[in-house]
């Protein structure tokens, strides 16, 4: 993970300092912003690896850059950490539909926040050589990256990338969301089960256009499933 570049997009300079203290001596390059405006400069001249935005900023929430990231296709498969002190079930949903990759609430101390980083960068970096995988019309090939129906490209966030590539090597198999959870985001880090929920809701809707998101099915009671067999 080391030399990877990590964006701080915070207005307070005082945890913004403590947060690029932490990753420098963990091996990151690291860039700051205090606002919005500055954090797209920042992109536009040396495309970070990651980026952890402050929702509460003095230009833009951090939430609105997060989705204005998301739906640049020149950005969107940039990870986003969102940092906040909204604690509400509420808010971690809106910011994960938002797009962003993960959420940690203030205050957190410097080795979870690592822990977390180091979780992104690991689901959202890509998986190198392989053979490319075909359920339907839907094609997945994991060393360009891509997934494509017929000649069109799907646009999928990393974790949705990750997800999907881990149902489609594993079709027709009931997993729990504990299951996915730990497949999918690593064990060794807390998230909450709700994330998968809002993580399949994002991949079945990038899905839709193509008519492929029936392929994700819901098992009540029991978790998720990848097939091309009729629910």
């Amino acid at each position: 993970m080391t030399g990877k570049q990590i964006l701080i997009v915070e207005d307070e300079k005082p945890i913004r300092d403590m947060i690029a203290f932490g990753l420098r001596r963990a091996g990151f390059t690291v860039s700051e912003a205090e606002d919005c405006s500055e954090a797209r400069s920042r992109i536009a001249d040396s495309r970070p690896d990651l980026l952890l935005v402050d929702w509460m900023l003095p230009d833009q929430s951090g939430l609105e850059l997060t989705r204005a990231i998301k739906r640049n296709k020149e950005t969107q498969d940039l990870p986003v950490i969102l940092l906040t002190a909204r604690a509400e079930e509420q808010d971690k949903v809106a910011g994960l539909e938002g797009g962003a990759d993960d959420y940690v609430t203030k205050p957190f101390s410097p080795r979870e926040l690592l822990a977390r980083i180091q979780a992104v960068l690991r689901r959202t970096s890509p998986t190198g050589a392989g053979e490319a995988i075909e359920a339907g019309a839907l094609k997945l090939d994991p060393v360009s990256h891509r997934v494509i129906v017929g000649e069109q490209t799907v646009s999928l966030g990393p974790t949705e990338y990750r997800l999907l590539q881990f149902f489609m090597e594993h079709p027709d198999r009931v997993y729990a969301r504990s299951q996915l959870l730990d497949r999918v985001w690593g064990g060794n880090v807390y998230v909450e089960e709700r994330t998968v929920d809002v993580h399949i809701r994002r991949l079945r809707k990038a899905l839709e256009p193509f008519a492929c998101d029936s392929l994700v099915q819901t098992v009540r009671g029991s978790g998720y499933r990848f097939s091309t067999r009729p629910e």
